[in-house]
């Protein structure tokens, strides 16, 4: 189910993707990739992972399972991706034995924050300032020239908070340091921006080199986590404009196949800063499934596949708003009440997406809702009479 021409590899519907892992990501990814006509092998060392729920196939191991990785390549026309923290040996393999069109480049850029924010620097985008840490009086002396609050991150691994600490006076820097040093990785301190918004933009680009970006979302963290994605975002129209140029430059700067995600900081005068980059379908990202005319994951199986990319014009005001372990009971008691999911007198339709993850713990993402409404101030509304995230 393949073709070549000038313009790269096409795997034309029909043809297998394999994920290489089974979360929700590739959960999405596979349900909207079927309405495509592909199928989909999964490999993920979780039994009954949520991908492996919907693929045609899981293959259950560990990532770093070299053998199972060889069985992913032998069943797929093309591999992917859920997550960045892919095993780079099996990486390796997969791209000598198969087709990833994403490559290991943009990986190994993005695995590790120097190497990022570097590249992003050569893209010509600018990044808050920051200094690579090798002891703790050399994190003591930055501190005290960037000055505090400042956050001290290990250079690989860590999200959703994990891996940083804020540092807030010197007399932290000793603890912070022998800290995030456990993970025998370098370190990296960021000077703090004080911004007034906290933005994100995805964007698409295929082998063909054909790009687009989608609107710029507002995103609102609550415990580092993301709980909230507004879109439009509430900012100027030509702030909005200049995100999705960003993300368009380092898009092709990386030479992105893909999806790439990039977080940004807005300060109060104008200013946009490239915060982290996300090579994958993102969290962020997920109000496009209803309120875009392509969602995120139709655009990132037609980028990998070298289909024409689709539009990413804004159908409709919504909110994306994120269900954790402890909003799902709460969620549960108001699903069959009559108005819950299409408030006509209030303008606002909830599209309920669950992940089919069995347990609810604490603070683990097991869904979202998109709200779409006349504007986005209805949405934000609902969001507050149902009272299921008053526990966040």
């Amino acid at each position: 189910m393949t073709a070549t021409g000038i313009e790269g590899k096409v795997i034309k519907p029909g043809g297998t993707i394999g994920i290489l892992g089974g979360g929700q990501l590739g959960r999405m990814l596979a349900l909207a990739g079927r309405n495509l006509g592909y199928r989909f092998v999964t490999l993920d060392p979780t039994e009954d992972a949520p991908c492996g729920q919907v693929a045609d196939e899981q293959i259950k191991a560990g990532y770093d399972d070299v053998e199972a990785a060889r069985k992913l390549a032998a069943k797929s026309d093309v591999i992917t991706y859920e997550f960045e923290n892919v095993d780079a040996h099996v990486t390796d393999i997969l791209m000598k034995e198969s087709y990833v069109p994403q490559g290991s480049k943009l990986l190994y850029t993005t695995q590790h924050r120097l190497r990022e924010k570097r590249a992003i620097e050569a893209a010509g985008v600018p990044v808050a300032p920051y200094a690579e840490i090798g002891s703790p009086e050399q994190l003591r002396e930055t501190v005290l020239r960037f000055g505090t609050p400042c956050v001290l991150k290990t250079a690989t691994g860590g999200y959703d908070g994990k891996g940083q600490w804020v540092i807030r006076s010197l007399d932290e820097v000793e603890e912070a340091y022998e800290t995030l040093s456990r993970a025998k990785t370098e370190l990296v301190l960021e000077q703090f921006i004080h911004f007034d918004k906290e933005l994100s933009v995805i964007a698409a680009r295929s082998p063909r080199g054909e790009v687009k970006a989608f609107p710029a979302a507002e995103n609102i963290h609550v415990h580092n986590i993301l709980h909230q994605s507004i879109v439009p975002a509430r900012i100027p129209s030509e702030v909005q404009q200049e995100a999705e140029k960003l993300a368009v430059r380092i898009a092709d700067s990386l030479g992105v196949i893909g999806l790439i995600a990039v977080e940004l900081f807005l300060t109060k005068d104008g200013q946009l800063y490239v915060n982290e980059l996300a090579p994958r379908p993102h969290n962020s990202g997920h109000y496009t499934m209803e309120a875009c005319r392509t969602s995120q994951f139709e655009q990132h199986v037609r980028a990998i596949c070298n289909l024409p990319l689709g539009s990413t014009e804004l159908l409709s005001p919504v909110v994306m708003v994120n269900l954790l372990g402890e909003h799902m009971e709460p969620l549960l008691q108001q699903m069959d009440k009559p108005g819950f999911l299409e408030s006509e007198e209030r303008g606002v339709s909830a599209k309920v997406h669950l992940y089919g993850k069995l347990e609810a713990k604490e603070k683990r993402k097991m869904g979202h809702i998109n709200l779409l409404a006349g504007d986005v101030n209805q949405a934000l509304a609902w969001i507050e009479r149902t009272g299921i995230w008053e526990s966040k």
